[in-house]
């Protein structure tokens, strides 16, 4: 399967409302270590992939991988298009939940205050998440029972430090530069702005002049870029972003402006358009590093563990911290080892099958390698 079949579109994902908690079939406790007993027979279980939009580049990879692993395991799949909103995400899966059958689910959820609601009302239904990438520290897996399976995630740090130090580098080490942040009720937004100011503690010469949140949404971007072009004239040496929706949108507005050749960009996700900008030298080399995780391998590890642990395959109670709140591999790249990391989406099928053989935690690229909550440099 080419590379090219995922999505490049990128439009919005709107801000989060935060809602209060009305489970389908009641309230539950979000304490104990229990959870359903008896394992669930294959035909009663639905997979169900909830993604913030289906537009970002990164959720349409999601979803192909929910779509791949489906058709692997033979079991019935559902997409939850949240558009956005942390309502619509929570009315939708709560709806799911009604109709009776047992869910194995994985969440990228829309905001970080989400995911309580969404995982009591799992439980609560006698089924079994996974989240990825956004929960609150204290919202702790084994304390909530086998139900919540695991959080899972990249290091958010790790990639705005891997992005920070290379547009540092790529400016000379002296410059300004603008960030533009995703969610500001996300834990994976928050990580990576941390992790960039972490990188520029070694470049005192490179200014950041501000964070501008732009909702993981491209034309947000585009806005929030266009101001600051605006706010100051001629002093932009680069531009930061949290994930490639946004530096996309960043990359239109500066070219634009026909500053695409004096101005570089980092972002993390490397999808399709990036990497096509990549490859065609866009700005003469304006896109200096990435960092390398994918769509697709998350949504199916995440439904994989979830499924494992319905099907009574795995039993979460059992499995050591690391694997019930995990950070998974990430690597840097650069336009000089775009190849290397590339590769894996030309078959995304064959990827789906080692998954099946080596297990959610140890599949390469991205195997685990840690465990969280993760640490706030400082």
């Amino acid at each position: 399967m080419s590379r090219r079949r995922f999505s490049s579109k990128w439009l919005s994902v709107a801000a989060a409302a935060t809602i209060a908690f009305t489970a389908v079939t009641g309230c539950t406790s979000t304490t104990g270590s229990g959870g359903s007993s008896s394992p669930i027979a294959k035909e009663d279980i639905v997979l169900v992939a909830s993604v913030i939009n289906t537009t970002n580049p990164y959720m349409a990879s999601m979803i192909q991988g929910a779509e791949a692993l489906s058709k692997k395991l033979g079991v019935p799949l559902e997409i939850v298009d949240s558009q956005g909103s942390s309502q619509t995400e929570i009315s939708k899966i709560q709806a799911i939940l009604a109709e009776g059958k047992k869910v194995a689910l994985m969440v990228n959820t829309v905001a970080s205050s989400d995911a309580p609601t969404i995982v009591n009302a799992v439980k609560a239904a006698g089924g079994y998440v996974v989240v990825w990438w956004n929960k609150p520290d204290n919202l702790k897996p084994a304390e909530i029972g086998n139900n919540f399976v695991a959080f899972q995630k990249h290091s958010g740090v790790e990639s705005g430090e891997c992005t920070g130090k290379a547009l540092a580098e790529s400016i000379g080490g002296k410059g300004n530069i603008i960030a533009l942040a995703g969610v500001q009720d996300s834990t994976t937004s928050q990580t990576r702005v941390a992790g960039l100011e972490a990188a520029l503690k070694d470049y005192p010469d490179v200014k950041l002049l501000e964070t501008r949140y732009a909702n993981w949404d491209g034309q947000v971007a585009v806005t929030e870029t266009q101001n600051m072009l605006t706010k100051y004239p001629n002093q932009i040496n680069g531009f930061w972003a949290a994930d490639d929706a946004m530096i996309i949108g960043a990359t239109q507005a500066v070219q634009s402006a026909g500053l695409e050749n004096s101005t570089k960009f980092v972002s993390d996700g490397l999808y399709p358009p990036v990497i096509d900008m990549m490859e065609a030298n866009f700005g003469n080399g304006a896109i200096v590093g990435e960092t390398f995780h994918r769509g697709y391998m998350a949504a199916a590890i995440g439904l994989l563990t979830a499924y494992q642990a319905a099907t009574g395959e795995i039993d979460p109670s059992t499995l050591p911290p690391e694997k019930r709140d995990s950070l998974f591999k990430l690597s840097c790249v650069t336009p000089s080892t775009l190849a290397d990391y590339t590769k894996y989406d030309a078959d995304i099928d064959g990827w789906i099958d080692t998954l099946l053989e080596k297990g959610p935690w140890d599949t390469a690229p991205v195997p685990l390698v840690g465990g969280g909550p993760e640490q706030l440099p400082g």
